[in-house]
């Protein structure tokens, strides 16, 4: 009996952050969008980064958009540090767009304008 309850508090806890995860079902994977603007802010940080920027529409009014990726240890895995997006740095980025129209996406690939290029899924099979 002991064993059983103890079981089932451990795989409880176990179970917790799995359902504390939230899904990317509000992006579009089956569209893909590419913009070009300058980086207002990186965030770094747990458990998704967001990397905002800055794009200059036709008309010459500017959108913010957000970018949601991975955290920190998954960005640093794939060779994408915050020192690497600076305030400032002109940046092309791709994403999945909100199904919503808002101006936000999952980042897939961004290059600088440099040409150095950022893929926050390098090493990842089946993403």
């Amino acid at each position: 009996m002991r064993a059983t309850l103890v079981a089932g508090l451990v795989l409880s806890a176990l179970a917790s952050p799995v359902l504390a995860h939230h899904s990317g079902a509000m992006y579009d994977d089956k569209k893909e969008i590419t913009l070009t603007g300058v980086v207002k802010e990186f965030q770094y940080t747990n458990p998704h980064s967001w990397l905002f920027v800055a794009v200059t529409n036709a008309d010459g009014s500017v959108t913010n958009w957000g970018f949601e990726s991975e955290g920190p240890s998954t960005l640093g895995r794939a060779g994408i540090n915050k020192s690497d997006l600076p305030p400032g740095t002109k940046i092309t980025i791709t994403g999945h767009p909100m199904k919503d129209g808002r101006p936000a996406a999952s980042w897939m690939h961004a290059t600088r304008a440099d040409g150095k290029e950022f893929n926050p899924f390098a090493g990842f099979v089946n993403r």
